[in-house]
C-alpha cells in the first residue's frame, strides 16, 4: 500500500521544511491563477528552483491553478501552463472546466488533478473527470468516511482528501461573503476571511441596537469554523482507499508545516508497518497542539451533522512559541547556529524539534553573536546566533519553547 503525504508550501523555505520533515509531495502556487493570493507564492524562477529541489529528493511537486477563470485570464494562462509543463511540474490542480480543457490542449506531461473547489461528492462526478483526463480528484471536504469508501469502490481515479488544517464555512470553500463585504473574492484567491469576523444581529428599524447572536458579551463568531484534524481516525482514512492525504496551510508558518508534517509522517508509517495494532500516540496529539490552530474537529468524516463552529473567538491558539531554525551544527564544539524567529535569551528553557532525530529540551546557558562575542539575548528578527547544545542537532531543526 502506498499513501502520499501532501504538504503545503507557501514559499521556498516552507517547501524545504515540508520535504525535510517527511512529505512525499508538496503543492505550491504561482504569482497568479491560484486561490491563495496573499501567500508569498512562487515566481517563475522560484518554481524552477522548487522543481529542481523537490525532484532531487525523489519527491513530487504540484502547482495550484484553481481559480474560477474569467475570459481575460486565458490571455496569459496558456503560456503559464506550457511553462509549468516544460519545467517538469508533476501535476496541476484545477477547479474550472475552461482551465481544464486548455491544459489538455497545451500541455503534454502534466497530470491534471481536480481541486476540492470543484465540489466532487459522488463517484459519477469522479468518473466524469477521470474520463476527461484527470488522474486524481480532490474530494469535497463535506464527505463522510463511508461516502468516500463508496466513491473509491466505484472509480479508478486516485482520490485525495484533506486531513488537517483550516476549514471554510462555505461549501468546499466556494464563498462570496468576502467579495460582498470587501470586494475581494475568495474564488479569485483574495479571501479576507470575513467569515471569522465578529457579528451581531441588527433589526431593520433599530439600526443602533445590536443583538448578540448568542449569550456572550464578546459577540458571536457564527461562521468561524474549527480546524480539521483526522489524525484520531487515521486508520479509517487510509482504509477508505484514498491515495493522498493533504494538509492545508500555504499561509501557515514554517513551524506549523514542520510540526504537522512530521506528526502525520510518523503516524502513517506506524500504520503501514503494523495496521492491525495501530494506535494513536499521545505524543502525536501533543505535537499538533503546539502549532497555531483553532480547536480541532473531525469535520464531516465521522458524521455529516457534527457542529464545527467556534462561537467565542476567531484567534488560533498554540502551546509553544517558535524561536528559531538551526542553520548549522558544529559537532566538534557542540555549537548550533540559529536563525532567530522569536526573541530568546540566556537562562531560557528551549526545545529542539528535529526532522528525524528525537526532540530534546535544554536550558540556554550561553549565546554568541557572529563575531564570537557573548550576548544575553537575541531580540532582532532573523539574527544569527550560536548556542552550545547538549545533543547533536540536525540542520533545519526548530528551536521552540
Amino acid at each position: 500500500m502506498s499513501i502520499e503525504l501532501l504538504a503545503p508550501a507557501g514559499n521556498f523555505e516552507k517547501l524545504q521544511a515540508a520535504l525535510t520533515y517527511g512529505a512525499d509531495a508538496v503543492y505550491i502556487g504561482g504569482k497568479n491563477f491560484n486561490l491563495r493570493a496573499f501567500s508569498d507564492n512562487f515566481d517563475e524562477s522560484e518554481i524552477v528552483q522548487a522543481v529542481d529541489f523537490t525532484h532531487k529528493l525523489g519527491k513530487k511537486i504540484y502547482v495550484t491553478v484553481n481559480i474560477f477563470a474569467k475570459n481575460a485570464d486565458f490571455d496569459e494562462l496558456a503560456a503559464y501552463l506550457k511553462f509549468l509543463d516544460d519545467v517538469g511540474v508533476d501535476a496541476i490542480l484545477i477547479s474550472d472546466l475552461g482551465v481544464f480543457t486548455l491544459a489538455k490542449e497545451v500541455t503534454k506531461n502534466l497530470d491534471l488533478h481536480v481541486s476540492t473547489q470543484a465540489n466532487i461528492t459522488n463517484y459519477r462526478a469522479v468518473n466524469f473527470f477521470h474520463e476527461l483526463g484527470a488522474s486524481r480528484i480532490v474530494l469535497a471536504r463535506e464527505l463522510t468516511c463511508d461516502e468516500i469508501s463508496a466513491i473509491k469502490h466505484n472509480c479508478a481515479a486516485e482520490l485525495e482528501i484533506f486531513v488537517h488544517g483550516a476549514m471554510c464555512i462555505s461549501y468546499s470553500g466556494r464563498c462570496y461573503l468576502s467579495h460582498y463585504l470587501t470586494g475581494r473574492s475568495g474564488n479569485r484567491g483574495e479571501c479576507t476571511h470575513s467569515c471569522r469576523w465578529k457579528y451581531s444581529l441588527v433589526e431593520e428599524k433599530r439600526p443602533n441596537e445590536y443583538f448578540n447572536v448568542e449569550e456572550d458579551e464578546r459577540g458571536a463568531y457564527v461562521m468561524n469554523s474549527k480546524d480539521l484534524c483526522l489524525l484520531p481516525c487515521l486508520d479509517k482514512v487510509i482504509e477508505s482507499g484514498v491515495s493522498s492525504l493533504k494538509i492545508e496551510g500555504r499561509m501557515k508558518s514554517v513551524n506549523y508545516v514542520a510540526g504537522v508534517v512530521k506528526t502525520y509522517r510518523q503516524a502513517i508509517d506506524s500504520y503501514l508497518e503494523n495496521p492491525a495494532n495501530f494506535k494513536i500516540l499521545s505524543e502525536w496529539l501533543n505535537e499538533l497542539d503546539k502549532v497555531a490552530h483553532r480547536p480541532y474537529t473531525t469535520g464531516f468524516f465521522i458524521s455529516d451533522s457534527k457542529p464545527t463552529e467556534i462561537y467565542d473567538t476567531s484567534k488560533p491558539k498554540r502551546s509553544s512559541d517558535f524561536l528559531g531554525i538551526v542553520r548549522d551544527f558544529d559537532a566538534d564544539k557542540m555549537l548550533a547556529t540559529i536563525e532567530q524567529r522569536g526573541k530568546f535569551e540566556v537562562g531560557q528553557d528551549v526545545e529542539f524539534f528535529q526532522p528525524h532525530g528525537k526532540t530534546f529540551t535544554q536550558k540556554i546557558l550561553k549565546m554568541f553573536d557572529t563575531d564570537g562575542q557573548e550576548i544575553l539575548s537575541a531580540p532582532h528578527a532573523q539574527q544569527i546566533v550560536k548556542i552550545p547544545v547538549e545533543n547533536s542537532v540536525e540542520n533545519f531543526s526548530l528551536m521552540r519553547t
